[in-house]
């Protein structure tokens, strides 16, 4: 039974916070305890401070959407958490949405496409001239030559740092990246 204290958005959020707070080192502010907690990094942060509605959160390895956000990010969401657990294969998600495995393109592909924004895989040169240049409110991708991985709702969508696609709380630099946006979002 939940509790009034902590039934509406912001009383979670701010006892994650207060949890939070107790379990980091000594040192940490205000905008690292947002990252801790599933929130957005230092990067990103100045952009949403005082925004928690609009970061996504980090459970056991799958994003859990945020409440305000629109449907597209949602949907966004809920179809990167179905291959969460794939592995990387070059190439993967080029062929066909459903892959055995997904490179950085195709794993950023499949998110897009799942939220209505990417009627056919691109690759990450493609992804470099998608969208609307800068960064978005909801989704933002990066994209260059090589590489590529997506910001969804303050959490970052990436193949590097593990077996494949995942989700990560850390941002990573975005020097020589391009950086897109779906239009609205």
């Amino acid at each position: 039974m939940n509790s009034p204290v902590t039934s509406s958005p912001a009383a979670r959020c701010a006892a994650i916070l207060v949890l939070a707070a107790f379990a980091l080192p000594a040192g940490f502010g205000v905008k690292q305890a947002r990252a801790a907690a599933g929130g957005v990094g230092a990067e990103h942060s100045k952009k949403l401070e005082g925004a928690g509605a609009r970061n996504a959160m980090l459970l056991r390895g799958r994003a859990r959407p945020p409440l305000a956000a629109p449907h597209p990010v949602q949907r966004a969401i809920r179809a990167a958490n179905r291959i969460a657990s794939k592995p990387y294969v070059w190439g993967g998600g080029h062929g066909r949405w459903w892959d055995r495995g997904y490179d950085c393109s195709g794993a950023v592909g499949y998110a897009l496409h799942g939220a209505g924004l990417l009627g056919r895989a691109l690759d990450s040169s493609g992804l470099r001239r998608w969208g609307a240049p800068g960064p978005g409110r909801w989704i933002t991708v990066y994209a260059n030559r090589g590489h590529t991985y997506a910001v969804i709702a303050g959490l970052r969508w990436d193949t590097s740092g593990g077996p494949g696609p995942r989700w990560h709380r850390g941002l990573r630099g975005r020097g020589g990246f391009a950086v897109r946006h779906p239009v609205g979002l």
